[in-house]
């Protein structure tokens, strides 16, 4: 249809989840950072909720694919169970047998009791994910918090992973659930895009297609139109851009105009006239969600048992490895930037024609970035897991351009299309004027920002020492080391003896903090986030720049 006149290679806005076209806002980072802290933690329940189409299914993707390779999953996507069908089921998942005359809550309990031990002392973990979770009945989530009294002395067997749409949290609130309640170590409720991400949202997909980067097929005014007829919903943002395009495509235009969008939201949504002029809702009705969705429901989906492979742990899916300890609270990062944890995807076959200056694995990459920067000797597996208790965190971030990341200031791995689409990984070492120079292991390569702009995605990871005892961005009244190393920072940049604050976060600090803020050209609001403390090392000779007495512009926080 509309692909090759659009000079695409894919249709950008299927709601079928492909991981070509993966984009995590900065809500989707920070939901994962809290699925994997809490899967981390181990033990109790962790809860993820959201509206129907923000992307919990793509967040529980994610997560599934940076557990690490010894952990094995139990994946339950009916929650219309009852308590005896739910054991039988997991059992089911993770390939324990059980006789007919065993199918009781007693019998399948105590196999699934024998099976957790045993796979504790082989090493491995074992975590079991509830889609669906708010259809759940009383005495099965009953029967579930009891699965978390299977335990050792010193560790919980079973992690449990409830995902579910809002009135889950509501369910849970009840009184007679309270103990169920408070074993969840872990939660956050996944919110739709904002403006700039429903933005970035659909460039990027249409990028991934193929669209070239000077080609422009939805103005500023369209994106906001469909960003307030969607409410910042991914699937709904899909469904309209699809039948936008779609119709200027039957129109023989070249580009998306306000006439195309405004019919294809009434097309989308039916005959209501008044809502698809409007243009100023932040939402949709509850009602007119509810038709959308049913309508096409039947129309695209498709179970998502298919994004994962029947009765496959974890520890057999190919290519994939944690990189633990790579989390960050990172809340006080700009729309375009967040953190989040860092898998190793599967190996590509790299393309004869491209430079022998990228890798295809991101461990790869960042070994050679963390040798060059004369962090490690030799390298590593997992070398963000294995440093993480050295303070080392690796952070992804997406921008739109150079100058944001140079912005940062830091020696970085970006991650780069070959000419075939396929993700590499590239080890960027230093900038001077327009070239960038990229380390392989045998030495640097030169290369111009230009030429290499054309494959970079905008997606790049900075490794970084954190202080000791840092959760994430400090502020009034955080009590903690990592407050106290704050302080003790600013009195070596000030050249004092006595710092400002012990291990509280007080008035003086944070007006310290303010006042460094507005010279880095930073976001000044007395919050000591990741940039302020990368910069901060960075003034003290703490780690290589990226770019040697560089002026920072731009630098929100």
């Amino acid at each position: 249809m509309y692909r090759k006149y659009f000079g695409l290679d894919h249709l950008p806005f299927s709601i079928a989840v492909d991981p070509r076209f993966l984009y995590m806002s900065d809500r989707h980072r920070d939901a994962l950072a809290h699925l994997i802290y809490g899967v981390g933690v181990g033990g109790g329940f962790i809860l993820l909720s959201g509206e129907v189409g923000t992307g919990k299914t793509t967040i529980t993707r994610c997560l599934l694919e940076q557990l690490p390779e010894e952990t094995d999953i139990a994946l339950i996507l009916n929650s219309g169970l009852n308590a005896v069908e739910l054991l039988a089921a997991v059992c089911d998942e993770l390939g324990i047998d059980y006789q007919p005359d065993e199918v009781n809550l007693k019998d399948l309990s105590d196999k699934l009791h024998q099976f957790l031990l045993a796979n504790h002392k082989r090493g491995r973990n074992t975590v079991l994910l509830i889609d669906e979770a708010q259809h759940l009945q009383f005495d099965v989530l009953e029967q579930i918090r009891l699965l978390t009294n299977l335990e050792t002395n010193t560790k919980k067997l079973l992690q449990i992973i409830l995902v579910g749409q809002p009135e889950l949290k509501a369910m849970l609130a009840r009184p007679e659930l309270r103990q169920l309640s408070q074993r969840i170590t872990a939660r956050y409720q996944l919110k739709p895009f904002t403006l700039a991400e429903t933005r970035g949202y659909i460039r990027h997909r249409l990028q991934v297609a193929g669209l070239p980067a000077n080609q422009e097929l939805f103005p500023p005014r369209v994106v906001q139109h469909i960003h307030q007829v969607s409410g910042g919903i991914p699937r709904l943002i899909n469904v309209l851009c699809d039948r936008i395009l779609l119709g200027t495509y039957g129109k023989n235009k070249a580009r998306v105009d306000m006439t195309m969008a405004r019919q294809a939201v009434t097309e989308v949504k039916g005959e209501d006239e008044e809502l698809a002029r409007s243009g100023g809702s932040s939402v949709w009705p509850i009602a007119a969600v509810a038709l959308v969705l049913v309508a096409f429901a039947l129309l695209f989906w498709q179970p998502w048992r298919q994004l994962i492979e029947p009765n496959t742990s974890v520890s057999r899916m190919q290519g994939q490895a944690v990189l633990e300890g790579a989390l960050v609270e990172a809340k006080d990062v700009s729309a375009t930037e967040t953190a989040t944890a860092i898998s190793d995807p599967e190996p590509v076959v790299m393309e004869a024609k491209d430079p022998p200056l990228y890798f295809d694995r991101q461990s790869e990459a960042i070994n050679q970035l963390l040798q060059v920067m004369g962090v490690i000797d030799e390298p590593l597996d997992y070398p963000c897991g294995e440093l993480a208790k050295q303070g080392w965190r690796c952070e992804i971030f997406v921008v739109d351009n150079w100058p944001e990341l140079i912005s940062f200031n830091s020696p970085v791995v970006l991650e780069v299309l070959t000419r075939g689409k396929m993700k590499v990984w590239a080890s960027l070492q230093r900038v001077e004027d327009e070239f960038a120079y990229l380390s392989n292991g045998d030495g640097e390569y030169e290369v111009p920002l230009a030429e290499l702009g054309e494959r970079w995605t905008g997606t790049f990871i900075l490794p970084w020492q954190a202080p000791p005892g840092y959760k994430g961005p400090m502020r009034r009244p955080e009590e903690s080391d990592a407050v106290a190393w704050l302080a003790q920072q600013f009195a070596r940049l000030d050249g004092k003896e006595q710092s400002l604050a012990d291990r509280r976060y007080n008035e003086l600090l944070e007006q310290r903090v303010m006042m460094f803020q507005q010279g880095e050209s930073l976001r000044v609001d007395g919050v000591a986030g990741f940039k302020t403390l990368l910069r901060i090392n960075q003034r003290l000779g703490n780690g290589p720049v990226l770019v040697a007495a560089q002026v920072m512009e731009n630098g929100a926080d």
